[in-house]
């Protein structure tokens, strides 16, 4: 099919399919830290990428367009959709204190979840509850500290308080990723899916922080970050259940699962990008 008269045929389509190009394209620029300059209080890149979104949303609000085979205009409305939905992380870092907020807004569900493991030995079998019990021993106290920490930086974003948040973020990942590869050496099946689930409730939260942290954090200080996260993703990954975390982040955002799942799949490729 020749491209130029497909483009004439179809203009809608390929506007939007122009414009989602864009915004991917300006989503991995600003991952690598390039940013084309400022604009205002963000960069070239980030407002590029809204001004896409934007023109996104209203081609997507527009009843006109070509005549289309059935079910084209429905997947290019869902496709328009997505990308209109996604809380992308160059976006939400614009701002230290939208960013702040955000991570604050994490920290009564951290809380809860790190309650939840606390009590979870009581259901392992006699013989698992102490390895439970030792792979989770410090989440209270780091929980806690971040907690502390996030609320620090939300009343003054400054870079002393964003370093002190960047080290406890990756201080407690750390030790969550360490829980549960411990967690996946428990031969009891039951005692097993019990640990797993508690302790990646608590992962999927701190790993939430973690890119909203990334997202105000320079490039060094990613880097930095991550060389400091000896046990990465990667090794973690098959204990993770992604059913479960885009349920937790589908509550707390109060969104549709799938919608968070594409979320959850966008974070873990970005640290994982990383190098976390």
């Amino acid at each position: 099919m020749n491209p130029i008269s497909n483009i004439w045929k179809h203009p809608k389509t390929s506007a939007a399919g122009l414009l989602i190009a864009v915004v991917t394209i300006a989503g991995v620029l600003s991952q690598q830290g390039v940013t084309l300059g400022t604009a205002g209080a963000g960069s070239v890149v980030t407002l590029v990428s809204a001004l896409a979104s934007a023109l996104l949303g209203l081609l997507a609000r527009d009843p006109s367009g070509e005549p289309s085979p059935t079910g084209s205009t429905a997947r290019l409305g869902a496709w328009m959709l997505i990308a209109l939905l996604l809380p992308l992380p160059w976006l939400q870092g614009c701002t230290g204190t939208t960013v702040a907020q955000n991570i604050v807004n994490w920290t009564p569900a951290l809380q809860s979840a790190v309650q939840a493991v606390d009590s979870t030995a009581a259901l392992l079998a006699p013989a698992d509850a102490p390895v439970f019990a030792s792979a989770t021993t410090g989440f209270d106290a780091a929980s806690d500290l971040l907690v502390t920490q996030a609320k620090a930086y939300l009343a003054n974003p400054s870079a002393t308080t964003l370093a002190q948040l960047q080290t406890q973020v990756v201080t407690l990942q750390q030790q969550v990723n360490a829980a549960l590869l411990q967690a996946g050496r428990i031969m009891d099946a039951a005692s097993q899916q019990h640990a797993l689930a508690a302790i990646q409730a608590v992962s999927t939260i701190v790993s939430a922080i973690l890119a909203l942290v990334q997202s105000v954090s320079s490039q060094a200080d990613v880097a930095r970050m991550a060389a400091e996260s000896t046990i990465k993703l990667a090794a973690v990954g098959p204990y993770l259940n992604q059913s479960l975390a885009a349920r937790l982040v589908a509550d707390h955002y109060g969104e549709p699962v799938p919608l968070a799942r594409m979320q959850v799949a966008q974070a873990e490729r970005g640290e994982a990008l990383a190098g976390f």
